[in-house]
């Protein structure tokens, strides 16, 4: 069984530098074949709604749209059902393949066999 990466980024806007790693690792380990599922929690949350991720910007780094592209389209990305709510973000508010789903659904993919949870 091939490694994956569980990637909880838990930093947004107020944090520009430590989020756009979080991306940064799983568009690089996508780009790399290792299987991704990233999480958004916290203040990344908001970048589960479209056009979101354009407000970050962050000098010598990726866009954080073309990040977020890259794991969308390699990958699996998660919004965090609590964070979700408190932001009264839903799922029709969300960008196409983003899912909504809860710590239980976390806790299985960050204990699989094979996966090693990051937390950023």
């Amino acid at each position: 069984m091939a490694r994956s990466l569980v990637i909880k980024v838990t930093a947004g806007a107020d944090e520009p530098e430590r989020c756009n790693q979080a991306f940064t690792v799983a568009a690089a380990a996508l780009a790399s074949g290792v299987p991704v599922s990233l999480w958004l929690t916290g203040e990344a949350a908001w970048f589960a709604v479209p056009g979101k991720a354009k407000e970050l910007t962050l000098e010598h780094a990726v866009p954080l749209p073309d990040l977020l592209d890259a794991v969308l389209a390699g990958g699996r990305v998660t919004l965090c059902t609590q964070c979700a709510a408190r932001r009264d973000i839903t799922v029709d508010d969300v960008i196409d393949g983003v899912r909504i789903a809860g710590a239980p659904t976390f806790v299985e993919e960050a204990v699989a066999e094979g996966a090693q949870a990051l937390v950023y």
